[in-house]
């Protein structure tokens, strides 16, 4: 189930990049579970890390390798290789060890990356011998197999696709992301990637990263749990004809805001595909003291159980969303200048239900597939945006059911 029609669009190659995929059978044996990405010695590579204390192995090594120019990317579904100790390191060593010997490259050159169970050691048996087949199967076109790859509760692969001109020269960006369930990104999502030719230095990279992964995967929450295997990655391939991206540029300020654009498309598609979701909310709070003041409602709303779950009904039961704002933790809250609207529909003014507003409107608002929830603090100018998606009864099935 999800919101909306989400066709995987085209995506043109990018020059230097590519992809392979193979079915290693690590729970399944339907669709492909093993990518490799490769890039030239040219690119640079930018990466942000789940702040879960039990990250996951795949994700303690990768941080490591990152300072060793990384050329390959080794992605798993079906297993999250995550709660499993030090058997865990060294599986996930062993992976970036096996793939370094198919390519002739060195290990520390190699970024793993795992999605699926917890708790379950890392099938090395099954991973190692479907390395070949991934490596042969490499392409610049394959990224909606690569998208299919990394999908787990997924219904549907996630991808978006930009080009840009900087100075008369085109420069691509292309990512995929998977994620349904345990989002609450405290850094990036569950999994994301995204690909450039452009020409830009990796610590500029890696800040042009960050910025965008704070305004897009740290503005959605399907559920309020942070995974422990979060990661998302930036490769720039150096390919473009376009000149090298520098600080304070005009281009850096492009290529920038395309990196958000493409960030905060894919984050919106792990939301619209939230396990189980029938509805997409945007909660917009404005009139904040500032940014971290507005995400704090935001995400007091978006977490709400109760909230989620009335919108599931459709039922416009204002007075969740009023507790929720009330329970926020803002300090000497003024609620007299306090507004609360579904869509453009009023429901709370002047500490209470709003005058003007009718059941038959606010019901009317709730029968859509996509609604804005907006709360005006009267306290300043921050305004921040959180995505998020209601709890239906397929999300309690579908994660009592997670490991059968």
């Amino acid at each position: 189930m999800a919101v909306g029609q989400t066709p995987f669009p085209f995506m043109p190659p990018i020059s230097g990049v590519q992809l392979g995929t193979t079915n290693a059978g690590i729970k399944q044996t339907v669709r492909d579970d093993l990518l490799v990405f490769q890039f030239p010695e040219s690119a640079t590579c930018a990466a942000v890390f789940t702040q879960n204390a039990f990250c996951a192995a795949p994700v303690h090594v990768a941080k490591a390798h990152l300072a060793h120019a990384p050329r390959w990317l080794l992605i798993n579904s079906g297993n999250a290789n995550a709660g499993t100790g030090e058997q865990g390191m060294r599986d996930a060593l062993q992976t970036c060890q096996d793939l370094a010997q198919v390519t002739s490259g060195q290990m520390q050159q190699v970024l793993p990356f795992s999605t699926g169970v917890i708790g379950q050691p890392l099938p090395v048996e099954k991973i190692t011998p479907a390395l070949p087949q991934a490596v042969a199967n490499l392409a610049e076109n394959h990224w909606e197999l690569a998208a299919k790859a990394i999908m787990t509760t997924d219904t549907f692969p996630k991808g978006v696709s930009k080009v840009i001109t900087l100075n008369g020269e085109s420069v691509t960006i292309n990512g995929i992301s998977k994620g349904a369930g345990m989002i609450q990104p405290n850094m990036a999502t569950m999994l994301g990637f995204i690909a450039t030719d452009a020409k830009i230095s990796q610590p500029l990279l890696q800040q042009c990263l960050a910025d965008a992964v704070e305004l897009s995967f740290n503005r959605i929450t399907v559920d309020g749990d942070t995974s422990t295997n979060d990661a998302c990655v930036l490769v720039a391939s150096g390919c473009t004809l376009a000149p090298e991206i520098t600080i304070n540029s005009e281009n850096y300020s492009i290529f920038a805001k395309a990196i958000l654009e493409v960030s905060q498309e894919l984050a919106e598609l792990i939301v619209r595909d939230g396990e189980g979701a029938t509805k997409l909310m945007r909660i917009v709070v404005s009139e904040a003291t500032n940014d971290a003041e507005a995400v704090q409602v935001a995400k007091t709303i978006a977490h709400s159980p109760l909230v989620k779950t009335a919108f599931f009904a459709s039922d416009p039961n204002w007075g969740r969303i009023l507790a929720a704002v009330g329970r926020a933790g803002v300090e000497a809250m003024e609620l007299e200048k306090i507004r609360i609207y579904l869509d453009d529909v009023c429901i709370v003014r002047e500490g209470g239900r709003a005058t003007d507003y009718t059941e038959e409107s606010g019901q009317a608002v709730m029968n859509q597939a996509e609604i804005t929830i907006g709360v005006k603090l009267g306290r300043g100018d921050a305004m921040q945006t959180v995505l998020t998606c209601d709890f239906s009864y397929d999300y309690v099935k579908i994660n009592a059911e997670y490991r059968t």
